[in-house]
């Protein structure tokens, strides 16, 4: 049942990687939802996959935030439809888009000094917001308590 999940032509998870679990989804359901598991959970052994290089991994963590667990294990849920089958899809596909987003390496910041015309701009913006304030003091000059 458990079979694994083809990220792109070069990356796919193998099933031992994955595990998935079934479980009874929260919310109105009516006399049915007390009986069926309709509820995925499906948790990706991240940490120990070989399919995924160490830059990718850091990125991956990243970006899942809380999903990502202390044993290195990525933890998706999903019980948005009543379907087990279609809830099974929606996870392993949420898990694949972010193994490709995190396949993407971020462009360096090429780092830049600022215009003479922009520092100007800023010194004068500045000059006349202390301006402003200091017209807000007493009549002589110095704020006094």
């Amino acid at each position: 049942m458990n079979q694994g999940i083809k990220i792109n032509d070069t990356i796919s998870l193998a099933p031992w990687e994955l595990q998935e679990q079934f479980v009874r989804a929260q919310g109105a359901g009516g006399q049915h939802v007390n009986k069926v598991s309709s509820a995925v959970q499906l948790r990706f052994y991240a940490s120990n996959s070989p399919s995924l290089s160490p830059s990718v991994k850091h990125r991956l963590r990243k970006l899942v935030g809380s999903k990502w667990t202390q044993d290195g294990d990525i933890v998706i849920e999903c019980d948005e439809f009543r379907s087990q089958l279609r809830n099974r899809e929606v996870v392993r596909e949420r898990l694949a888009d972010y193994i490709r987003q995190a396949l993407v390496v971020p462009k360096r910041r090429i780092a830049t000094r600022p215009t003479k015309a922009s520092q100007r701009r800023r010194v004068e913006g500045k000059r006349i917001r202390a301006k402003v304030k200091s017209n807000r003091n007493k009549p002589g000059g110095h704020f006094e308590d």
